[in-house]
């Protein structure tokens, strides 16, 4: 069994955020805790357990550095510790914000919860108690977390919600009585720091105009109520032990070194479309890519020159109006998936590439590059984790298919559409065992070179989705470039190629 990571996070201190219960106000929490900090002069490094995209977008504007997901079920440990590693390189204090309760989990042995990701990592643990309603009443509660667990470490108690200096006086008082636990902080309630939610949870933070001033007021609250100083030492890194040396594990990757020839991929990023994981992102530039990104709101067309192009989720629903009130926009991205440029869309981008999208009584008219129609319904069509299994239509992997392979990944989805008018014969890049996809059955329409899913892939894990992706933009702009040399030594007089050579 590896050993655990106070050999790869000993330059600083770390812990995680957790909970009793979701909505309890951890994530408002993290966020005033990153900004903070910050704010305080530090280099705060955030991570978010779970595939969430939103959580992160937060967290990332807080600290000013990109949050890292650390999935269990997408990752292996070994993932999970060398981003923990390389992303740690350079910060002065880290923190992983949980999911859910710190318990709760699908497994009942509790391998995939919050406290299996803390005891990997061997955090403590900074406990949030919405603590509405409760007096007397958190002293077992707290006592059971503690009880229920012995190998878990907590380095204390911030309560939420707080109703008020005597309620706060209240609750420090049996705490202080009835366990040993620290309360590092009490941040009372109040409206004005609240965060708008959406169905997928907190609204992205692009799509709020006063982001940076709810931030500001977060970092004041959790500035002024918890005691960062005693959290922070209470945090720092165990001594590792004399016969493990602290170099135990590989360095850090190294830095994205530029590409002597990257090809050039457009990535939308703007308020409709805004679900990108930073490291997918970096694995892309890794792999020899240039990332140009564009507005499909307010951009009048694609990027000049693109061999790419990415569109990622989001909620293209919110802004049905704006995308198709963008027809330059539209009509360049359809005019080039027509002349077969490399394209790769999930969830929220498939939903653009759609004829037209349906919602409240609404619809408006999309991309049109996918021959069916979405429709919004009120609860989610497809929500967790999925399996799927590669066919031999993959512009990827089809060739492995082919040949007789069987190339089965994992990923996530959270949908609240439906694809419907596709038509018969409809090619798939993935069946589906696990999750819902498009039909239950099937998953990752194909058009000309464009794949467009509503399971979102991370690069972790072995499927390297970034290097394949790459891969198949390369070999199309291989193959443009020789078509374009091709035309242009036929349109030469016969016999003289030497304009030709000389390309």
């Amino acid at each position: 069994m590896a050993p655990s990571l106070p050999l790869i996070a000993a330059t600083a201190p770390m812990w995680m955020v957790s909970a009793a219960h979701k909505s309890s106000g951890k994530t408002t929490l993290s966020i005033g805790l990153a900004a903070a900090m910050a704010r305080r002069g530090l280099r705060v490094q955030t991570f978010k357990k779970g595939p969430d995209y939103i959580d992160p977008m937060w967290l990332s504007r807080a600290s000013g550095r990109d949050c890292i997901n650390l999935d269990p079920y997408l990752m292996t440990e070994a993932d999970i510790r060398d981003a923990v590693l390389s992303r740690m390189v350079g910060a002065d204090v880290g923190f992983v914000e949980g999911n859910k309760g710190l318990y709760d989990g699908l497994s009942l042995d509790g391998s995939n919860s919050n406290a299996a990701l803390a005891r990997l990592l061997d955090l403590p643990v900074v406990l949030v108690i919405d603590a509405r309603g409760m007096t007397r009443g958190i002293a077992p509660l707290l006592l059971g977390y503690q009880a229920f667990d012995r190998e878990m470490r907590f380095a204390g108690v911030i309560l939420n919600q707080l109703g008020g200096s005597r309620h706060e006086a209240k609750l420090r008082a049996v705490i202080e009585h009835y366990t040993d636990l620290t309360v590092l902080g009490a941040v009372q309630h109040d409206p004005a720091i609240a965060l708008d939610e959406r169905h997928l949870g907190l609204m992205p933070d692009a799509e709020v105009a006063d982001a940076h001033t709810r931030i500001g007021a977060l970092a004041h609250a959790v500035d002024q109520q918890v005691d960062l100083s005693t959290l922070i030492a209470r945090c720092a890194p165990r001594q590792a032990p004399a016969q493990e040396p602290a170099l135990h594990w590989p360095p850090p990757a190294p830095s994205v070194l530029p590409c002597a020839d990257p090809v050039r991929i457009a990535v939308a990023r703007d308020a409709a479309f805004g679900f990108y994981y930073a490291d997918d992102l970096a694995a892309l530039q890794a792999a020899g890519a240039e990332l140009c990104f564009f507005d499909t709101l307010l951009d009048p067309a694609l990027p000049a020159g693109m061999d790419g192009l990415f569109i990622g989720g989001g909620f293209p629903e919110m802004f049905l109006g704006p995308l198709s009130a963008n027809h330059s926009m539209r009509a360049s991205i359809r005019a080039a998936v027509d002349a077969g440029l490399p394209t790769y869309a999930e969830c929220g981008g498939l939903m653009y590439l759609s004829r037209r999208i349906h919602w409240k009584g609404r619809e408006a008219e999309m991309v049109g590059v996918i021959p069916g129609e979405v429709t919004m319904q009120a609860r989610p069509v497809g929500r967790g984790y999925v399996h799927v299994e590669a066919t031999e239509h993959h512009p990827w992997l089809g060739e492995r298919v082919a040949s007789g392979a069987a190339v089965q990944w994992r990923g996530h989805e959270f949908h609240h559409s439906r694809l419907d008018g596709l038509p018969e014969g409809t090619r798939y890049a993935w069946r589906v065992s696990r999750g819902h996809g498009i039909d239950g059955t099937n998953d990752g329409v194909l058009v000309r070179q464009c794949l467009a899913s509503y399971t979102h892939l991370r690069h972790a894990a072995g499927t390297r989705w970034p290097e394949h992706f790459v891969a198949q933009v390369r070999q199309w702009r291989q193959a443009t470039r020789q078509a374009r040399h091709l035309v242009a030594a036929a349109s030469q007089p016969h016999g003289d190629s030497s304009h030709v050579d000389a390309q």
